[in-house]
């Protein structure tokens, strides 16, 4: 909708008119604005947050799936560590802990 119709129509018309469908408001034909009823809003908000939470749980999957777990003493071996002496140092920082 051009700014100079919804001008025209004043703000009730274009509000009107958002309730039932997204108007855009155009200036020289190009888009500058978008109205949108409350109901539309809701919607779009629900839709983004379902979408969110699939992302989130299929990337959850994939991590779960594709990361190998490493107990402490493989991590220990791997990196030459003594595993003895990493849980002594754990022993003694949650003791000094407050």
């Amino acid at each position: 909708m051009p700014i100079s119709s919804a001008s025209r129509k004043g703000v009730s018309g274009v509000v009107a008119a958002a309730e039932d469908q997204t108007v855009v408001l155009t200036n020289h034909g190009r888009a500058v604005a978008l109205v949108e009823g409350a109901n539309q809003v809701e919607a779009s908000a629900r839709l983004l947050r379902e979408a969110s939470l699939a992302v989130l749980d299929a990337a959850a999957d994939l991590v779960e799936q594709r990361t190998p777990r490493f107990s402490l003493d493989e991590v220990c071996a791997r990196l030459g560590v003594s595993a003895d002496h990493v849980r002594a140092l754990v022993a003694v920082r949650m003791s000094a802990a407050p």
